[in-house]
């Protein structure tokens, strides 16, 4: 397949997410309708290497997820992530109840070992199913070395749409209670007005030296610094340089030396979550209707039982907390597919509940904040050390 076919077929998908989503006011989230076309795409005439043909390699898919998770650091403060805790709370809680309820009900249809490889996989992203799939087969569970990946690759199916629900009806509530005058705005550090001004350390630049090249300058040297840090702590202790890039971003912009959204400020935001979707979606290619077939009741039932506990966990810590049950519960869902999914859903709810400036930016600062610090939570951080932790567990 030429490449630019391979690209302009990859770019109608993802258009196509974008018109049903808006059309159906986010009851069908774009993320959810692009997997269901690359599905299709990939068991009928999609060659396998799709994504790769269309051009975009592995270095360059890491560039991107480097750049754009710094980018989503300067959309937080560190005010803002202190007063995050309970999102945190939330999040974790909800992990446990995966967990309590997959090793107790699952236990009674499921045999430990599925449980065992099934659990990283269905609360993080695809480190954790490489490393549960590589572990099963290296223990000769070629099966469930399957289902690690597998369930990686559905779990979105069921995430996708319960979030949007639940976000919907949290945004009615804000949107009711700011109509009527009641609503008390959060001091977010999350930015939706255009502002144009330069970061504090730069103020005295004159305007036409601040250019695009000169913002995506900033935004790569603090992705860098994060990165190195991640390098040099290596020998000692293992950090995810993703966590250290929406860190740094948020001490950068806090220092001012980020503006907010530096990437959308250079007109490169849309591309690069472009170059990070159809990575994505390219998992789905392991999908095919066989395995389908062979691993559906193990599949459906983790995926059942895991979102049941979760919920159960969620609805209790939040009401313990002061959190509605709708926002905790999609707090914690952000487990079934973290960054740039939460971001992308969020955005998509909002874009649909209101076209008023005002409105938009009370919602985006009630619910974006929460979404993005879960989502980094669950799938950056406790996904990867919880899978190592359940590999000594196969046997």
């Amino acid at each position: 397949m030429p490449q630019l076919l391979a690209f302009t077929l990859l770019a109608l998908i993802l258009w196509i997410g974008d018109i049903v989503s808006t059309r159906t006011r986010s009851w069908l989230p774009s993320v959810f309708v692009c997997a269901l076309l690359f599905l299709a795409g990939y068991w009928t005439f999609f060659p396998e290497d799709i994504v790769q043909t269309a051009g975009f390699q592995t270095p360059i898919v890491f560039l991107a997820m480097y750049l754009l998770i710094t980018n989503m650091g300067t959309l937080l403060s560190v005010e803002e992530l202190g007063r995050q805790w309970r999102t945190v709370v939330i999040a974790l809680s909800g992990i446990g109840g995966i967990l309590v309820l997959l090793f107790t009900v699952g236990l009674t249809v499921l045999d430990w070992q599925t449980i065992v490889v099934g659990a990283p996989p269905l609360v993080g992203g695809v480190v954790a199913s490489l490393i549960m799939s590589q572990a099963a087969a290296d223990a000769g569970l070629q099966a469930l070395s399957v289902l690690a990946i597998l369930i990686y690759v559905m779990q979105g199916f069921a995430g996708y749409p319960l979030t949007a629900i639940m976000l919907k009806r949290e945004g009615r509530r804000v949107l009711a209670a700011h109509r009527a005058g009641n609503w008390q705005a959060p001091a977010t550090a999350v930015e939706t007005a255009e502002a144009p001004l330069p970061p504090r350390l730069f103020a005295g630049l004159p305007a036409a030296y601040d250019t695009a090249y000169f913002k995506m300058l900033r935004l790569g040297a603090v992705a860098f610094a994060a990165w190195g840090l991640s390098e040099l702590a290596a020998p000692l202790v293992t950090i995810s340089p993703f966590v250290l890039c929406l860190v740094f971003g948020v001490i950068a912009t806090s220092l001012g030396f980020l503006e907010r959204e530096p990437l959308r400020k250079a007109n490169a935001f849309g591309f690069t979550v472009l170059i990070l979707m159809v990575f994505i979606f390219d998992g789905l290619k392991r999908a095919t209707p066989e395995m389908l077939g062979q691993l559906i009741v193990p599949l459906v039932a983790i995926i059942g039982i895991g979102l049941l506990g979760m919920y159960l966990a969620s609805w209790i810590v939040g009401r313990l907390l002061g959190v509605t049950p709708a926002m905790a519960f999609a707090c914690s869902l952000t487990a079934l597919y973290g960054f740039p999914a939460d971001y992308i859903i969020t955005k998509d709810v909002i874009d649909t509940l209101t076209e008023d400036a005002a409105e938009r930016e009370a919602l985006t600062a009630h619910l974006l904040p929460p979404m993005l610090v879960a989502g980094f939570v669950t799938v950056t951080m406790v996904s990867v050390v919880l899978a190592g932790i359940f590999v000594g567990m196969i046997a």
